[in-house]
């Protein structure tokens, strides 16, 4: 395909980003995505400063493509990575799960491109008033750490594309060409895929995860915890203790003491699939096999461009 804004923005072959997704996303992943074609992102969020730093490091040592960093502005240790991000001139930074204004313009005089994900168009405008470079637009089928107005893709899509004048890229239940393809019809410049890359040779995920997540079927997941921050899981046994505390009526308070601490690194990145956080998309289920970052680049640009032929093609002429 031609270059188009975000293809020149990011300096990348395809307009095709992997999400940096904690416990998953990690310079292995990220090289492996940029150098085939696409845009590669560790996901800093599950990493201590020394830990970025380091996964920084050996990005570059492995890939000589751009790449980016994504930082969830609510990371306790924000300031030590955004000092590491400019010392080591990362050349993209990926926003998310705060305001864009705080670190915007720091970042931006470093001359870092700025990107903020955003589930609503109301976020998206503040998010191009505070400077950013394009949204990630999030919709309601994205796994993790998820709006809380529960719309979807192919509705939010169009609804920011229409509205703002900066770069839109779309997230959520995309895993194919055709999903991609969709995504751009509707307004959006790109796509960011999470839910596909976990089950990459190169993720940083568990065996145990990215197995499951290949046997995860239709309806195998479900958006939880509102009261707290709203995240898409994987329906096992965890995720039935939660349901259980909803029809006990169970307060914020209680579901907080459920969560505890560090249970999506016990599912994703240790591999407990019975008490374990599994955050995952509703593209699992579309999911069957794990393979190389590369191959599914590959394949879902294929995908692409043999959908785009079809439409030429007049199929849809009638």
């Amino acid at each position: 395909m031609t270059e188009n804004r975000i293809t020149t923005l990011f300096n990348i072959k395809y307009p095709l980003i992997q999400a940096g997704m904690i416990w998953c996303s990690g310079w292995e992943l990220a090289s492996a995505v940029s150098n085939a074609g696409g845009l590669g992102i560790i996901g800093s969020g599950s990493m201590y400063p020394d830990v970025l730093r380091l996964h920084i490091e050996k990005c570059k040592k492995a890939t000589d493509q751009p790449f980016a960093v994504n930082l969830p502005m609510l990371y306790p240790s924000i300031e030590e990575h955004i000092a590491t991000i400019i010392e080591l001139k990362v050349p993209i930074v990926f926003t998310s799960a705060g305001n864009p204004k705080t670190w915007t313009s720091k970042l931006k005089e470093a001359g870092i491109t700025v990107v903020h994900v955003v589930s609503s168009l109301k976020f998206a405008l503040k998010s191009q008033d505070a400077g950013v470079d394009a949204v990630v637009v999030e919709g309601f089928e994205a796994g993790g750490h998820n709006g809380i107005d529960e719309t979807t893709t192919l509705t939010l899509v169009p609804a920011v594309a229409e509205k703002i004048d900066i770069p839109v890229i779309a997230a959520g239940g995309i895993g194919s060409g055709k999903a991609m393809l969709a995504t751009m019809i509707l307004g959006a410049d790109g796509v960011q895929v999470g839910s596909r890359f976990i089950t990459s040779v190169e993720s940083s995920a568990h065996i145990n995860f990215k197995n499951r997540v290949v046997e995860t079927g239709d309806g195998g997941t479900r958006l939880t915890l509102k009261e707290l921050t709203p995240v898409r899981l994987i329906q096992n046994e965890f995720y039935q203790k939660v349901q259980a505390a909803y029809a006990e009526g169970a307060d914020k308070e209680k579901l907080a003491d459920i969560l505890g601490r560090g249970r999506a690194k016990k599912g994703m990145f240790e591999g407990d699939m019975i008490e374990g956080e599994l955050e995952v998309g509703q593209v699992a289920s579309t999911i069957h096999e794990i393979k190389p970052a590369a191959e599914i680049v590959a394949e879902m640009m294929q995908e692409f461009n043999a959908a785009v032929e079809e439409i030429k093609r007049d199929k849809f002429n009638f």
